[in-house]
Parts: C-alpha cells; structure tokens; sequence
C-alpha cells in the first residue's frame, strides 16, 4: 500500500481504528476521520508509534452535518489530488430518535447521508487515480431493512433497530448502484458486514434494553477481527476487479432481497441527491 492515499472515517476507535492499524503497517499514507479532536489526535499518534508510518494526518469532522461532509471534502481536496481508498466506516445506533442540524434522522444521516454525500463529492480523486476502491461497512442487519419512502425520516413510526436496519440497506443499495454507474471507470465498490464487532456503537445508553445487550457484547468478536474484510477489499489484488457486491467473512454473500430491487435502487439514489443537495459537478451521472 505505499504510496496509497487512503481516507478512513470513525477512525478513532473500533474497526476503523483497526484497519487504520493495518493499512499504516502496510506503508498507506492514512488520512483518518474523527468527529472529536482529542481522540482523533490519540489515535493518530497510536497509529504512528504501533507502525512506525509518520504518513498519518487527522482531519475533524461532524458526520450529522452535511455541511460539515462538504467542508471535509474541501479539506481533502486542499491537501490531496489523490484518493486510492475511500472506507466509509462510522456509524452509530440510536435506540432513540435524534434529529440532526439539516432536520434528518440522525441514523439515518450519519450511516447513509453522509458516506452517499462525501463519496460523490470526491469521485473525481478516485477517478484520477485509477485503481481506486471504495469500501463501505454496511451489516447483516441490512437483511431485516426496509427503504420506507414514505417515512423516510422516521417521523411516523420510529426504532432503533428499524433506523438501524433501514441506513445499512441503503449503503447497500448504494453499493450497487453506484457500481453501476462506475463500470469501466477503474473505480470499485463493495459493502461488507464486518461481524457483529464489540465497537463503541454498542456503549450508548440503551434505556431498557440496556441489560440485554451487556451480555451479548461479551461474545462479540474483536475490531481486529471485524477489520480483516474491510481491510481485504482495501488492499488484497484478489479483490481488485469485484465491485457491487456485498462481502461477509472474506466471501461475497447474497443480501437481502430488496437490496437487489433496482427500483428501489434508482429512487433511493434520486432521494438521495435531494436530500444532499447534491452539486452536478459532484454528481456521477454528469462524468458518464
């Protein structure tokens, strides 16, 4: 990986950390993402003592702010004329509803809005620097997910579950749309469930399902282990031509079955755009 310029979000922690760990060991110029400072800069400075790779930069950002997406964009960009590795990786669980500064629902905004907004953004680095690959870390909770158009924002008829499930469909079904529309281009993309991973995801406050989930946490597997795909599709030659597909255990997996409905597929993506307001410049459609 020297010589690779690879972009990491939630990399402060858990498997973001992790595979930040890895890609550092193989000699990646590592551009982490945190939201806080302090544990971004411990992390960076982890990274660079465990690998000896001094290549690590740290770049803040509010992932529930789309505008805060748009100026990490910048901040890239500034810095940066190329992206090898894109891994969409933060994430969060909200047993609550929360609603985010643009008014969306922060699962929602934070797992889904956020990677669909900043990778679009920086499209033209991954192009121009051909072979490139985007990974994003959805979960096997994508199976029970269902894109509810119609309540979209969880307005109606919120879980946290349901949130969860529905954002890590849409990463899905991004995935493989955005698949589409980069074929030919030297740009893959891949969604991956990393095993159920004792991450920092599980530590908040979970109201009365709080004593259910402090047992389970204790047979999750490890960050490092729940890094091992994400780091895979990031760098191994086997999966350098593989794109669109939804990866479990080092092995492409069948999802779920709406995840394959390109209807929904389209109309999320068109949602999507409004959603972000997404520029034309930044849009992939216009490069094709």
């Amino acid at each position: 990986m020297k010589g690779k310029v690879c972009l990491i979000t939630g990399a402060n922690s858990g498997i973001g950390k992790a595979t930040a760990l890895e890609l550092a060991g193989m000699g990646a110029t590592l551009v982490i993402v945190a939201r806080d400072k302090q544990k971004g800069e411990n992390a960076m400075s982890e990274i660079r003592s465990d690998t000896g790779n001094n290549s690590i930069e740290l770049l803040l950002a509010d992932l529930s702010s789309l505008q805060s997406v748009r100026e990490l964009a910048q901040q890239f960009q500034a810095k940066y004329s190329k992206l090898h590795v894109l891994i969409n990786n933060a994430g969060l669980f909200n047993q609550r509803r929360h609603v985010t500064p643009d008014g969306y629902e922060a699962t929602f905004a934070i797992n889904y809005l956020a990677p669909f907004l900043l990778t679009n953004l920086l499209l033209d680095e991954l192009r121009s620097s051909t072979p490139s690959r985007i990974v994003n870390v959805s979960s096997v909770g994508h199976y029970n997910g269902h894109i509810n158009f119609d309540d979209i924002n969880m307005e109606k008829n919120y879980g946290g579950w349901k949130a969860y499930q529905q954002s890590k469909l849409a990463l899905v079904l991004f995935t493989r749309e955005l698949a589409k529309k980069l074929q030919g281009t030297g740009v893959t993309v891949n969604s991956v469930h990393p095993g159920t991973v004792a991450t920092n995801i599980w530590s908040r406050p979970m109201g009365p399902l709080g004593f259910i989930m402090a047992v389970p946490k204790l047979f999750m597997t490890s960050p490092n282990k729940g890094a091992e795909t994400v780091v895979y599709l990031a760098s191994s030659p086997d999966a350098a031509s593989t794109s669109g597909e939804y990866w479990d255990k080092l092995k492409v997996k069948k999802s779920s079955e709406e995840s394959y409905n390109e209807e929904v597929g389209k109309r999320l993506w068109e949602v999507s755009e409004k959603l972000t307001s997404l520029e034309s410049r930044g849009n992939v459609e216009d490069a094709e």
